[in-house]
């Protein structure tokens, strides 16, 4: 059964579901802002300016490649540190953390020497950004996801913690979009002399923005319930409960998470296979994901909606499968150069497809856990599949792409298999829309975890007197 606290430890503020929704979006759009601008940036700039200039045009993608998924690799161990702090001292306390983490190593990336000025010095600071980058985004979507759904009302939680997403997307368009004026207006001597550089730095703008917005946000009710119940004197951590009990629906959603590989492949890949193997123009294949992006806005809060009203096992196998499907005639539009095709099936497979999945999978993933251990294990489960799509995949795909790179279906079909580990993890899950984070606590509650927890909460009320 589902106890609720005693009055004492009744929250002191109810829900504020705009506010929490406005904070996650300011926070993933500067996250996915900076992650995509980097994205950008290393596959039509970095790989040139950070490698040594007699590297093959092939080697320099895979290594740019390389620090791209480096961010991710290291974001399960951020995960481990991020997570615990957020279910102990409070979901904003993370938020506001990851933020400056975030935008310091995005604006020293701006800063940096080049591989002609500083020798292998500037790919080793290179990394160091990257890893700062990592560190960071493992907490903050995980923590802003929590508190969006904890302060949502029930019936409308995949909508709201949707708005996490739709700043994910907003983010990755506006990183996209920014680069377009400097490839068109600039020439390339003055785009890689300097004007890489001031994608970087306009992400100090959006941290004095979030920082503005998150300052004022509270801690969800259900967070001050749960930490009511077990106070931070408790023998057992978030990630010891987590280990020892939801070790399931970590590996669940990690496996689910592969549908990362979809949009890693789309943004990142495919934008280097287009232009440096292909020989696509750089700013028309930026506004290829400027405009699947801009479907995405409108595709987030609606398939949110639906799943809402449908579930959320349906609306995530859907987009998967789909996009999946839809792989394969791009790559092949873009080995082709066939613009009509290239811009209407980039929008139909990642701006609706994908984004079913991308949209709802915030509550999705969230309503396996918790809210004890719903930041550590939402944390965690999303950066393993993160560090696996994201990290693995740009070099996977290089790889299988073969020495001239363009071996498109090898690719597409490695996001096809990335695709379907997503849905086999989907279909184990419980359908969780009616339910609510009461009933979503008991369902995730086992008996002996039960007893355990009832032996701390006794513990914690006589140490306290």
């Amino acid at each position: 059964m589902h106890n609720a606290p005693p009055p004492a430890a009744a929250a002191t503020h109810g829900k504020t579901p705009k506010k929490a929704a406005l904070a996650s979006w300011i926070g993933s759009a500067l996250e996915y802002y900076d992650f995509a601008v980097y994205g950008t940036a290393a596959a039509l700039v970095l790989n040139h300016l950070f490698f040594p200039a007699d590297t093959s045009p092939g080697v320099a993608i895979l290594l740019s490649m390389g620090t791209v998924g480096v961010a991710y690799v290291v974001r399960p161990l951020g995960a481990l540190i991020m997570g615990p702090l957020g279910d102990r001292f409070g979901r904003k306390f993370v938020l506001m953390l990851t933020l400056f983490m975030m935008g310091a190593g995005t604006f020293a990336v701006g800063c940096l020497p080049t591989y002609d000025q500083a020798g292998l010095l500037a790919p080793a600071l290179l990394v160091t950004c990257r890893v700062i980058q990592g560190l960071s985004a493992s907490g903050e979507q995980a923590s802003a996801i929590s508190v969006s759904l904890e302060h949502s009302e029930e019936h409308r939680r995949a909508f709201t913690t949707s708005w996490t997403l739709q700043g994910t997307q907003f983010g990755t368009l506006l990183a996209t979009a920014v680069f377009i004026p400097f490839t068109l207006v600039l020439t390339e001597e003055q785009l890689f002399s300097w004007g890489w550089r001031v994608p970087f730095w306009l992400s100090a703008v959006v941290v004095v923005v979030a920082y503005l917005i998150r300052r004022h946000l509270e801690e969800p009710p259900a967070f001050e319930q749960a930490r009511a119940v077990l106070p931070g004197e408790k023998p057992a951590t978030p990630l010891a409960l987590m280990f020892k009990h939801h070790k399931t629906a970590v590996l669940r959603v990690a496996a689910a998470a592969m549908i990362n590989t979809v949009n890693v492949v789309f943004l990142v890949w495919s934008l280097s296979f287009a232009t440096s193997v292909v020989g696509l123009d750089r700013s028309t294949m930026l506004w290829v994901s400027v405009i699947a992006n801009a479907v995405a806005l409108l595709v987030i809060p609606v398939a949110a909606t639906v799943a809402d009203r449908v579930g959320r096992k349906p609306v995530f196998i859907t987009g998967a499968a789909g996009a999946a499907a839809m792989m394969y005639p791009y790559l092949a539009a873009v080995h082709a150069g066939n613009w009509t095709l290239i811009f209407l099936l980039g929008a139909v497979m990642s701006g609706f497809f994908y984004s079913m999945s991308n949209g709802i999978w915030p509550s999705f993933y969230a309503e396996m856990f918790p809210t004890r251990v719903r930041v550590t294990g939402l944390a965690l489960g999303t950066q393993i599949g993160f560090a696996i799509s994201g990290g693995f995949a740009p070099v996977l795909a290089s790889s299988l792409a073969g020495a001239e790179g363009d071996n498109w279906l090898g690719v597409a079909g490695f996001v096809t298999g990335a695709c379907l580990v997503a849905v086999a993890a989907a279909l184990t899950a419980t359908e969780t829309k009616d339910r609510t984070l009461g009933q979503i606590d008991d369902l995730h509650t086992t008996r002996t975890e039960a007893a355990e927890l009832e032996r701390l909460q006794g513990a914690g009320t006589a140490s306290g007197r």
